[in-house]
C-alpha cells in the first residue's frame, strides 16, 4: 500500500494525531459544519493508507477533545456548538431584588429555573476554612447546606451548593433559603434583611472534567469540562456564605463587570 502524500511517515507525530490534527483544521475552518458526518474509519483508511486502529484513535481524539459526537450504527458528527449565555457576575451593582439567576436568564430571553434541597449539616473541613468556624467539639450540625439544580428553559445548566451558618441565620426568617417570605432571593439580598449587608466576596474560577454525578444531574457525556466557581460573601467581621457552582463549560461565557473608582474589596485584601 502506497502512503498518501499527505501524511508524514517520518514526522515524530504518530499518524493517528496527523489525521486527527487535519480533521480539526477542517472543524475549525468551517469546511465540516456542526452537525455534518465526519468521513467514517474505512474512509479514513482508504484516504490516508492507515489501518482501522489508526483511524479508530483518530476519531478519539476528535470526541475527547470535544469536537465530535460518536453515534453508535451511525457515525461520528462534528458537535453542535450551543449558543453561549453571558453570566454576568456584577458584583458592583448594588443588593438586586429576587432571583439573580432568574434575572440572568431573562435577560438572555430564557426561562429560570431551579430544584433544591436544603438540611441542616456538620460543615466539611474545607467549608469551615471558607467559613472561618470554629471546630465544634460534639461534631454537631452547625451549617445549613442548599444544593440547587439551575436551569434554562428547563434544561440543567448549573449546579450549586451553598452553606450558611446556622448561629447567623437559626431563629430567623431567612434561616431557609427557598422557604418564607424572603424565599427565592440572593444571598445579598436575604443577608440584609437579617441587617447583615454584604461588604466583601471572592470568587475563585477554575476548569476540569466533571465527575459522574455532576454529568449525571448536569445531562452532558462523562467528563464533560465544566467552570468551578468557589464564592464567598463577607459582612463585616463574618463570611456568610459560600457555595461551590458547577456549569457546563461550553455553555457559559462567565463574565466580570463593575464601575471604575467604586470602592469594594475581595476578601484578604
Amino acid at each position: 500500500m502506497t502512503p498518501p502524500v499527505n501524511l508524514s511517515y517520518v514526522d515524530q507525530e504518530p499518524l493517528y494525531r496527523q489525521i486527527a490534527d487535519k480533521l480539526r483544521r477542517q472543524i475549525t475552518s468551517g469546511e465540516y459544519a456542526p452537525g455534518a458526518q465526519l468521513p467514517s474509519r474505512p474512509e479514513l483508511m482508504r484516504a490516508h493508507g492507515v489501518s482501522d486502529a489508526v483511524a479508530k484513535q483518530a476519531i478519539g481524539v476528535l470526541v475527547a477533545e470535544g469536537l465530535a459526537v460518536a453515534k453508535p450504527g451511525s457515525g461520528t458528527y462534528v458537535r453542535e456548538r450551543p449558543q453561549l449565555t453571558r453570566l454576568v457576575r456584577a458584583w458592583y451593582s448594588g443588593v438586586r431584588k429576587g432571583s439573580p439567576f432568574a434575572a440572568q436568564m431573562e435577560a438572555e430571553g430564557k426561562r429560570g429555573s431551579w430544584d433544591y434541597e436544603s438540611s441542616t449539616a456538620h460543615a466539611p473541613a474545607p467549608i469551615r476554612t471558607r467559613l472561618d468556624l470554629p471546630e465544634p467539639a460534639d461534631e454537631k450540625n452547625d451549617v445549613l447546606r442548599t444544593r440547587y439544580v439551575f436551569k434554562a428553559d428547563g434544561v440543567p445548566v448549573m449546579l450549586s451548593t451553598s452553606w450558611e451558618p446556622l448561629d447567623i441565620t437559626r431563629g430567623t426568617a431567612i434561616v431557609l433559603p427557598e422557604e418564607g417570605p424572603h424565599a427565592g432571593r440572593g444571598v445579598q439580598e436575604r443577608m440584609l434583611a437579617i441587617g447583615r449587608a454584604v461588604d466583601a466576596w471572592i470568587e475563585t474560577v477554575g476548569a476540569r472534567p466533571s465527575t459522574a454525578d455532576e454529568a449525571a444531574a448536569l445531562q452532558v457525556p462523562a467528563g464533560s469540562v465544566v467552570l468551578t466557581i468557589e464564592r464567598t460573601f463577607q459582612s463585616g467581621d463574618r463570611f456568610v456564605e459560600t457555595a461551590d457552582i458547577v456549569l457546563i463549560a461550553d455553555r457559559f461565557q462567565l463574565v466580570y463587570s463593575g464601575r471604575a473608582g467604586e470602592h469594594t474589596s475581595p476578601i484578604g485584601e
